[in-house]
């Protein structure tokens, strides 16, 4: 082997490290990237993407909610069970099961998609569904909704004599429609 060759082979050598250090480095720039973005993923978003799963939620106060996940809003989701559907308030949720792997991003929701928990709870008062309001503390209300304030909800107990209930929509752990759909 000339020192040709032997030149040949040290540049070859050198070029093989300096390509392994460069693909170690910028595997540990996109480990850090990755990780970085990931930090933005919201609970919303994961659930946005579940819509249509069953799922499994361990709520606060309620316990488990399982069913097919209907629909996801700005701090709350819509689980459709067998005895009726569930109005889950996101901050209630202390684990989900069965969510997908993926997330959608704030800016891909629809419009109604960035509508509140008052909306959902206007809709059940508008129908005059009867539910039972479970709050975080444990305790549970049947009830028929009537209006939504800013920061609770009012209602008519269902068991005689009715006496009107004020909930505030932070103790909510779920609401359950006694109606599907």
């Amino acid at each position: 082997m000339g020192w040709d060759e032997r030149l040949f082979d040290l540049l070859d050598d050198l070029e093989g490290q300096a390509e392994a250090m460069y693909a170690a480095e910028r595997d540990a720039e996109l480990a850090d990237r990755s990780r970085a973005e990931y930090a933005a993923v919201t609970l919303t978003g994961r659930l946005m993407a579940s819509v249509g799963r069953e799922v499994l939620l361990d709520v606060d106060g309620t316990g488990p909610v399982r069913g097919e996940l209907r629909r996801v809003g700005t701090g709350w989701c819509l689980v459709a069970g067998d005895v009726g559907d569930w109005l889950v308030p996101l901050g209630a949720i202390l684990a989900a099961q069965g969510v997908s792997d993926r997330a959608v991003p704030e800016v891909a929701w629809s419009a109604v998609s960035k509508l509140g928990l008052g909306s959902a709870l206007r809709r059940l008062a508008d129908e005059g569904a009867a539910c039972v309001v479970a709050t975080r503390g444990g305790a549970r209300h049947e009830v028929v909704l009537s209006r939504v304030g800013k920061d609770f909800v009012e209602a008519e107990t269902v068991a005689e004599p009715a006496q009107r209930l004020l909930v505030a929509l932070a103790s909510i752990g779920a609401v359950q429609s006694r109606e599907p759909g």
